[in-house]
């Protein structure tokens, strides 16, 4: 099934990448009464089946972009259903999870939540997500547009626990004026480990950071699956790499980095909200920041001058990148009233006018009509995030297994060693000795 994604997603992602910068407002004369056709899809069915108040919590992460068009879409499904009233809970992404641990805990988690798949596991693992199958199987989820590939995205353990916003892919994004300052052209798609250490020198020696950092919790994994290796077994009860080469030659890599001053010291960077607006690339002073694909217009818009979406380095032979949800929505099981929240989730995934609002801020969309439809509305940076989904669709191998259970704790774990390692209070070897210790302990707990 997973091969199947990313050949689904190259037929379906390259004729939308063809999409060009335009208003979305209707021309003048246009006839806005005909039925929809295969580019207009119908509107999502957002009209409740009940009168009463209707009370509904909503959180989610992101930049102040994302918080502002967010607000409007909610302010939308106000308008078209009156009785219901929902309450915004917003924070940064590090931030949003912190929140939600208590709220967990309490049994008092919001009707919808915006969802991680490195985080489906621990939520829905634990009972706290509602089975969103059920729910597509009588229609009140409207699946028609969408491949079950992108379903199979959000399922765990046989259970549909969360629904894909979007589909997005690694994509770091460049400061296209510092390149031309530096006289460095845009990196090639197919650069390598060595190019950026090399590329990060030169913007070292003109005064910038090469980035605020590079996130080893995401691309240590990504560095696994350049060697063929991953970081979890299948069956989540173990490591997926049995020698530790692999993880001595990152963590070597990225210490040389760290000592050269490329990336932010780690007590700066204990101090971002990892969000756009705090992003050093955007604050002018990186040359470069490590986002995902679908953070590209927002992170444009913050920083008001060009930008360029790349390739991650090391994409040897198209094994590292892949496509993964940008995030999902997911329904709680302490939901009180879990069928509005539902049409909630309908009308965010299946809707137009949301999406002429959004337009593939959250991942390019799912919904195959919805894609079409956008696709002349498209302004220059959208229709650039839409072309690289393309491309990396047709240059990536399948995604791993969503993680298992206790895998943030292994992540945490991978923080707290590489911490050590940079701040040399630890060795590179031993460190790569005590991570495995530590997160094989945590994964045996999934044995049966």
């Amino acid at each position: 099934m997973k091969k199947a994604l990313t050949l689904i997603l190259s037929a379906a992602l390259l004729v939308t990448a063809s999409g060009c910068g335009a208003t979305a407002t209707p021309s003048a004369g246009a006839d806005t009464t005909k039925k929809p056709d295969a580019a207009t899809p119908a509107p999502a069915p957002a009209a409740t089946t009940s009168k009463d108040p209707v009370k509904l919590r909503f959180s989610w992460w992101g930049g102040q972009a994302r918080h502002d068009y967010t607000l409007k879409i909610i302010e939308l499904y106000q308008q078209k259903n009156p009785n219901v009233k929902i309450e915004a809970e917003y924070a940064a992404f590090d931030d949003y999870w912190k929140k939600l641990a208590p709220q967990a805990a309490a049994n008092d988690l919001p009707d919808i939540i915006q969802m991680d798949d490195a985080y489906i596991s621990q939520f829905g693992g634990r009972g706290q997500l509602e089975d969103l199958r059920p729910y597509m199987e009588k229609g009140t989820i409207d699946k028609t547009n969408i491949s079950p590939a992108y379903l199979k995205i959000g399922e765990y353990d046989g259970k549909q626990y969360q629904l894909t916003m979007g589909v997005n892919a690694l994509g770091p994004v460049m400061d296209a004026d510092l390149l031309k300052k530096i006289g460095a052209p845009v990196p090639a798609k197919d650069w390598t480990w060595d190019d950026m250490e090399a590329l990060a020198k030169k913007f070292k020696e003109n005064g910038k950071l090469f980035s605020d950092r590079v996130d080893y919790k995401t691309f240590f994994p990504y560095y696994l699956r350049s060697v063929d290796q991953r970081i979890y077994t299948a069956d989540g009860t173990a490591l997926g790499y049995t020698d530790d080469k692999p993880f001595i030659d990152f963590f070597k890599r990225y210490q040389r980095w760290y000592d050269a001053g490329y990336v932010l010291t780690l007590d700066k960077m204990a101090q971002k909200k990892l969000t756009p607006e705090d992003d050093e690339m955007v604050l002018g002073n990186a040359g470069a920041s490590f986002a995902w694909s679908n953070q590209y217009i927002a992170w444009t818009a913050a920083a008001k001058r060009p930008t360029e979406i790349i390739a991650p380095p090391g994409n040897t032979g198209k094994k590292a990148l892949f496509l993964k949800s940008s995030q999902g929505l997911s329904v709680t099981k302490n939901s009180k009233n879990k069928e509005e929240a539902i049409k909630f989730v309908n009308f965010f995934i299946n809707d137009l006018e949301v999406h002429k609002i959004m337009k593939g801020e959250r991942g390019v969309p799912i919904n195959s009509k919805i894609q079409e439809a956008l696709k002349p509305l498209l302004k220059p940076e959208e229709t650039k995030v839409f072309e690289y989904v393309a491309w990396a669709a047709e240059n990536s191998s399948p995604n791993d297994p969503p993680y298992p259970v206790g895998s943030v704790e292994v992540l945490k774990v991978l923080q707290d060693v590489g911490e050590q390692i940079l701040y040399k209070k630890i060795s590179v070897e031993d460190g790569a000795a005590k991570f495995r210790k530590e997160a094989n302990a945590i994964l045996a707990k999934n044995k049966k």
